[in-house]
């Protein structure tokens, strides 16, 4: 047997639902579609370096990799690699290979620290650790059985807000663009992002093909939208919340409670049975908002960082 790693071939569509395969049976938390591993690979921006790449044993992909440059934060260098190999062919060399590939690819490009996503099993951790990363902070994956789950009741929004959509946007969605920017830079995380770029935003996340405009929650007051809730469908029955957030003078009042909650309920009426969402474990008040949704606690990923030279 043997294993080679190569580019993801973009315009061969068995390829592409080989990748979004080995990604879905090695993390089923998040919704991986053909549609989707196409956009981020021929979306991204050029100055992320962004690269697919599989590894293949035998004309079988065994595991997968997406790796590019945090061309968004204000720190040059930092490099991102995401890499999974299916269960069941685990220990054939397959990640051994994605890992070095895509660090050659992001150090010929300038990156001096290196960022991935570990599932925190023993085996996982043991991998990245051997290979002279260092642990870091870490995130939850929850679960809310949609189908079954007794959500709160949508409470009335507060005087002088509404509630609205994201579809309620389409003919200019730069009020979400300005949202976004906010909310993302007061996210927690190892790397600052800064959206600067509208384009950019429109090309990457504004036509995301996962991203549902109906279901995506926005809070308006003052006549703008001052908190949200994204949410991403697969064409299926699965719901995954992408972010939630709230503009900074107007936290603490409950409005991103508000805004998920409405945004949960319609897509239980859509016919969505399955939630998903990710949270930083120190983003308490994210958290706790989760907790009272009925959201649980299915798998955790572990930030591991290299730093070079």
């Amino acid at each position: 047997m043997t294993v080679i790693v190569r580019d993801l071939r973009p315009g061969d569509r068995s390829d592409v639902e080989d990748f979004a395969r080995v990604r879905h049976l090695a993390l089923p938390y998040i919704l991986w579609t053909p549609e989707a591993i196409l956009h981020r690979a021929t979306r991204s921006h050029p100055e992320a370096r962004y690269r697919s790449l599989v590894a293949e044993e035998d004309g079988e992909v065994i595991g997968t990799a997406q790796v590019l440059l945090a061309h968004d934060s204000p720190e040059p260098g930092q490099g991102m690699l995401s890499i999974y190999v299916r269960p069941d062919r685990t220990r054939r060399g397959a990640g051994e290979l994605l890992v070095r590939a895509a660090e050659e690819h992001l150090t010929a490009h300038g990156a001096t620290k290196l960022f991935a996503w570990v599932l925190d099993e023993p085996a996982n951790r043991a991998f990245a650790e051997k290979r002279g990363y260092r642990s870091g902070r870490s995130a939850h994956f929850l679960r809310l059985d949609l189908a079954e789950a007794a959500l709160p009741p949508l409470p009335a929004p507060p005087p002088g807000v509404e509630l609205r959509t994201a579809a309620d946007f389409a003919d200019d969605p730069r009020p979400l663009f300005r949202l976004d920017a906010e909310t993302v830079a007061d996210e927690p995380s190892d790397v600052d992002a800064e959206f600067t770029d509208y384009e950019a935003w429109i090309e990457e996340t504004w036509q995301h093909p996962l991203l549902d405009r109906e279901l995506t929650t926005v809070v308006l007051a003052e006549g703008r939208p001052v908190a949200f809730s994204v949410a991403y469908t697969d064409g299926g029955t699965r719901y995954v919340t992408a972010m939630t957030g709230t503009a900074r003078d107007f936290r603490g009042r409950g409005l991103a409670k508000l805004a998920k909650t409405d945004s949960l309920h319609r897509a239980r009426a859509a016919g969505h049975t399955e939630a998903h969402t990710g949270n930083d474990t120190g983003n308490g008040p994210m958290l706790a908002i989760n907790k009272s949704l009925g959201y649980e606690i299915c798998a955790t990923e572990v930030r591991y960082v290299r730093e070079l030279g």
